[in-house]
């Protein structure tokens, strides 16, 4: 089973989860090398398998379409995961009493709870007495905020209607809302209050995913731990706006506007764990980014290459995302991968055709669909010997221009610790 970090979830962003198609024409049979036994095992340790075996990482996790439950035991934390939300799964406490769906859409009939909870809830609205902090006025064409809520409501969820305008009075009768969950409205910067949230000091989450936004909401309290606004028209982030945002650990931004990131516009992350910029209008790594952030994501931007200098500082940085930027390998500097910390680099759909140099220390390498031709030994190792050899995991090496039978005879000199080649 997949290993999940309760503060933040790893993902490795896919091909399809911007409706990119690769327009690669490789014909050859793609094959999967994978050792048994440990690399000097016994003879035959090396074995072919169709490319529907998928390598399942540790270090990733999937986005997925569908959501889906994880019970790890009956009173352990769970996470949900559905094609909304930003992408990422949301991490579940049920200790907490945290809601483990999050919509009733095609559960029960509206009036089965009506029926069996007593409390006080709006029409527009459905208030499970399971959860009798949740209040769940999702996809409902609702053009406003419902009056009235219950005082007592922590996870509201709104998403899916023709919102277009928040202010302070719609969350006037609230002060305890955890959850806020916005997605697939019609959400607008102008009809954003800027002191809609100012009261709610116990919100964790604030999810804005696919709305009309111009901008990144201001006066956000200081407890906020996951800003999701994937799928906006924010073009840019004013610096100061978020620098008292010291807990927040998830801050998605792709699929917006973004062409760079202004000095002091991030600054005051010191527990950003994830960012992601894919989808945006970058042409260059940007600069400004939070020093501490362990993963982040640049996916389907038109990156001109990345230079010697493009991730100095980033010295937590251990998932990079680079998929889909139209990177060609003389636009990559032979340093640019040089970061001790980097577990993790996706740099699949591109226009390589050589393998760009890695540390030592690096697991896990995509390189699928590029225009790789061999597999120089010296991209994962600059000498071979009792203590110095790469201690990669994963490569992926399907959809280019090279074969199984094409690997170097000693290969496994330096590859010692792969698990898993996909060629």
């Amino acid at each position: 089973m997949v290993s999940l970090d309760p503060q933040v979830l790893c993902k490795r962003p896919q091909g399809n989860t911007h409706t990119h198609t690769h327009t690669h024409t490789h014909t050859q049979t793609n094959k999967h090398i994978h050792t048994q036994n440990g690399l000097f095992g016994s003879p035959g340790t090396l074995q072919k398998t169709s490319r529907s075996t998928k390598s399942l990482v540790s270090m990733g996790v999937l986005r997925s379409l569908s959501v889906l439950l994880f019970v790890f035991a009956v009173a352990s934390p769970t996470t949900l995961t559905d094609k909304d939300y930003g992408g990422i799964p949301l991490w579940i406490d049920r200790l907490l009493g945290e809601p483990s769906v999050l919509s009733l859409e095609g559960r029960l009939d509206r009036a089965w709870y009506r029926a069996n909870n007593p409390q006080a809830c709006p029409w527009q609205c459905d208030c499970p007495i399971q959860w009798p902090t949740a209040l769940y006025c999702d996809r409902r064409s609702l053009a406003a905020v419902p009056g009235f809520l219950p005082a007592a409501t922590q996870y509201l969820f709104l998403q899916g209607n023709n919102i277009s305008s928040l202010s302070s009075p719609h969350l006037a009768n609230i002060t305890g809302l955890r959850w806020l969950i916005l997605d697939h409205n019609r959400l607008t910067s102008d009809q954003l209050d800027r002191g809609f949230l100012q009261n709610q000091t116990l919100l964790n989450y604030f999810f804005a995913n696919h709305n009309q936004l111009s901008s990144v909401p201001g006066g956000l309290p200081d407890g906020l731990k996951q800003l999701r606004l994937a799928h906006n028209k924010i073009s840019s982030i004013v610096p100061g706006e978020l620098k008292n945002l010291q807990n927040l650990t998830v801050l998605l931004l792709q699929g917006n506007r973004l062409k760079t990131i202004n000095e002091g516009a991030l600054d005051g992350l010191l527990g950003l764990h994830l960012l992601d910029l894919g989808n945006n209008s970058f042409s260059l790594v940007p600069k400004h980014l939070p020093p501490l952030v362990q993963q982040l994501y640049l996916s389907n931007n038109s990156l001109s290459g990345v230079d010697e200098d493009s991730l100095v500082g980033l010295v937590n940085l251990r998932h990079l995302g680079l998929s889909h930027c139209g990177l060609q390998s003389p636009h990559i500097h032979p340093e640019a991968f040089n970061l001790s910390s980097l577990l993790e680099l996706d740099l699949s759909y591109n226009e390589l055709v050589s393998v760009p140099t890695v540390t030592t220390t690096l697991q896990h390498l995509y390189l699928e669909a590029n225009d790789i031709l061999e597999l120089n030994l010296t991209s994962f190792c600059r000498e071979v010997g009792p203590l110095n050899y790469s201690r990669l995991k994963t490569l992926r090496l399907d959809g280019n221009k090279m074969s199984y039978r094409e690997l170097p005879s000693d290969w496994a000199s330096c590859l010692r610790a792969i698990e898993s080649i996909q060629i």
